[in-house]
C-alpha cells in the first residue's frame, strides 16, 4: 500500500500494445498504489471503442473519444456522429480527445486543421469538455481556440512556453505536466510548473511513453506520476502530497467526475 493517495492521472493509453501482455494486473494494482482515476485518451475510432470497453472493465478507469491528428487517413464518414453517440451514452466516457494539430511529424496540415475544427465544434455542441494534442503548433493551436473557445479545453502533455502559458490562461484552459518536468534539459516544463496556478494544473503520464526519471527509457504507468509531483513541489515549496490531491481535485472538476 502507497503511503500517497489521490494520484490521478488525466491522460494515458493503456490501450497501447506495451501493455498487451500484462494489462489487467498492471491497472489492478493501482488503487493499491494510490491512482484514484485514470483517463484513456482515443486516437482513432477502432480505440475509442476499445477505451469504452476499459471504462466499463476497469473501476478507476474513464475514457476520451476522439481522432488524433496522426490518424486522419480513411477517417469515416460519419465519425463525428460516432463520437457524438460514444460520449453521450456512456458515462464514464467524460471527454473529446485527443484531438488537435502536430507539425513535428510530415502530415499535410489542411486536414489536420479541419479535423480539427469538426471536432471542436462537436465539442461545443456537446458541451463537452476536450483534450488537446499540440506539438510544435503552438501559435495555430492558440489560433483555433479563439475562434472556438470551447469551455473546458485540457492542453495535455503540454511543452509550450511560460508565455504561451499566458495566452493559454486567458482561454481558461487548463494544462498536464508529466514526467518531462524530471528531465535535466527540461527548461520549459520546469519554468511552466513554477509559474501554472494551482488551480489549472493537472498531472498526466501519456503511458506508456515519457517516464519520469528514475525510469526514464521504460514504459510508464500512472503511479509514476508521483515522480512529476514531487519534482513540482520542490519547485513550488510544497510537499508531493498536497500537489497530488489539487491536481486529482483539479482532473474530477474539469473531467466533471
Amino acid at each position: 500500500m502507497s503511503e500517497f493517495h489521490s494520484i490521478f492521472d488525466a491522460h494515458a493509453h493503456y490501450d497501447d500494445s506495451k501493455f498487451e501482455e500484462d494489462r489487467d494486473l498492471v491497472l489492478a494494482d493501482m488503487e493499491e498504489n494510490g491512482v484514484c482515476g485514470i483517463v484513456n485518451a482515443s486516437v482513432d475510432i477502432p480505440t475509442c471503442e476499445t477505451v469504452v470497453g476499459y471504462t466499463k472493465k476497469y473501476p478507476i478507469v474513464y475514457g476520451a473519444v476522439g481522432i488524433h491528428p496522426e490518424n486522419l487517413d480513411g477517417l469515416p464518414s460519419d465519425y463525428l456522429d460516432i463520437l457524438s453517440k460514444l460520449y453521450s451514452e456512456n458515462k464514464k466516457i467524460v471527454a473529446i480527445g485527443e484531438v488537435g494539430l502536430d507539425y513535428y511529424w510530415d502530415i499535410p496540415r489542411d486536414p489536420q486543421h479541419r479535423i480539427f475544427a469538426e471536432q471542436l465544434g462537436l465539442v461545443n455542441d456537446l458541451g463537452a469538455p476536450v483534450v488537446i494534442h499540440d506539438r510544435e503548433a503552438h501559435g495555430d493551436t492558440l489560433k483555433f481556440l479563439k475562434k472556438y473557445q470551447p469551455k473546458s479545453a485540457l492542453l495535455h502533455c503540454y511543452s509550450g512556453s511560460a508565455e504561451f502559458l499566458k495566452e493559454i490562461l486567458r482561454l481558461g484552459c487548463y494544462i498536464s505536466l508529466g514526467g518531462t518536468v524530471t528531465f535535466k534539459n527540461a527548461r520549459h516544463s520546469v519554468e511552466v510548473a513554477k509559474e501554472v496556478p494551482l488551480d489549472r494544473l493537472l498531472l498526466e503520464t501519456d503511458a506508456p511513453y515519457l517516464s519520469p526519471v528514475p525510469f526514464r527509457g521504460k514504459r510508464n504507468q500512472s503511479d509514476y506520476i508521483l515522480y512529476a509531483a514531487k519534482k513540482i513541489a520542490e519547485l513550488r515549496g510544497m510537499t508531493a502530497q498536497e500537489i497530488l490531491s489539487i491536481t486529482a481535485d483539479n482532473a474530477k472538476r474539469f473531467y466533471r467526475i
